[in-house]
């Protein structure tokens, strides 16, 4: 933990490729927790604080070329540690179950897998600006590639950087995430997120009433 004492909030994060659903998925969950009297704050990697949104910014806008997978980890987490100092790990002491549309998975499934700049590489430099802090649970929303982007190509904005990626890419960071939620079963959840909104919603409930609400 940040502090070396446990929180009394949870911490659940939201993962995936582009075009997974989990904004969607987040918003409809913190109604749910809300609905269960439990205060929630719903929040988005990059960004989420102060000084993180700005560099959200130089991350998902411009050319894929426009960052290296070195330049791009240390923005991520530079963003990161604005989001957790500020925002997350705030909420979390006065109780607040917080949920993060994206967090350190994601880093490692772009940057380490994606582009291929391996996670002992991302490794070292999560633990030397986050520590031990872990998510209490991880939704990882899994779809195959293609799915993903052809759901992004209807969307309205400017922050398509990821989305110009190839789609050798694509495949490697959902290989990734897969990866990610092999390796740490205790706290990731693969969800299929072909399947309708509503289905979806309903597992994610049922994971958090059996795990978190029991």
């Amino acid at each position: 933990m940040q502090d070396g004492d446990p929180f009394p909030g949870k911490f659940i994060t939201l993962e995936g490729g582009d075009g997974s659903g989990k904004s969607t998925q987040a918003r409809m969950l913190g109604d749910y927790l809300t609905g269960q009297s439990i205060k929630n704050l719903l929040t988005r990697e990059p960004g989420g604080a102060p000084g993180a949104d700005e560099i959200r910014e130089l991350i998902l806008t411009g050319e894929p070329d426009r960052w290296d997978a070195v330049a791009e980890t240390l923005l991520f987490y530079a963003s990161r540690r604005n989001h957790l100092r500020l925002t997350v790990w705030p909420a979390l002491k006065k109780g607040y179950w917080v949920l993060s549309d994206r967090f350190a998975d994601s880093t490692m499934a772009y940057q380490g897998y994606g582009n291929q700049l391996g996670e002992d590489v991302v490794r070292k430099v999560h633990d030397f600006a986050v520590g031990d802090f872990e998510p209490d649970l991880t939704f990882i929303f899994d779809m195959p590639a293609e799915e993903g982007l052809r759901r992004t190509d209807d969307r309205l904005h400017n922050e398509d950087r990821f989305e110009k990626m190839d789609i050798a890419f694509h495949e490697r960071l959902r290989d990734g995430f897969l990866d990610i939620a092999e390796k740490n079963k205790d706290r990731c959840v693969v969800i299929d997120a072909t399947k309708p909104i509503d289905t979806i919603q309903a597992e994610l409930r049922r994971v958090i009433r059996e795990r978190l609400l029991a």
